[in-house]
């Protein structure tokens, strides 16, 4: 292989290809909850391994449970499941001819929009 400009895709595809991180890798992660990706989380006691156990069945979601009185509890799992992000949603802009949203009666190019 020289070092012709056909052959610089191929040297970059070859360099480190197996090392490197945050390449998508045409699998699709599953969704947290079910079967292939289930909520994993850590209780302290007995009682809050019931409450969440519970909580778990009510929803109909998939789980692993584990009960370790000597690490810090850890429901981030079930946090993300309980309150599941909404889509962020874009405010309306003011176009430049607009009247402005002041109520001034100007357009917004004339009155805020400087």
């Amino acid at each position: 292989m020289g070092n012709r400009i056909d052959d610089i895709g191929k040297m970059r595809n070859r360099v480190n290809s197996e090392n490197r991180a945050g390449i998508f890798d045409g699998k699709k992660t599953a969704r947290l909850g079910t079967v292939k990706n289930p909520a994993v989380v850590t209780v302290q006691t007995k009682k809050r391994l019931k409450e969440v156990t519970e909580l778990f069945e009510e929803k109909g979601w998939r789980y692993k449970i584990d009960l370790e009185p000597e690490k810090p509890e850890d429901i981030g799992d079930l946090t993300r499941l309980l309150n599941p992000l909404k889509p962020a949603t874009a405010e309306k802009k003011v176009g430049r001819n607009e009247p402005c949203p002041c109520d001034s009666g100007k357009k917004y190019k004339n009155c805020c929009g400087q």
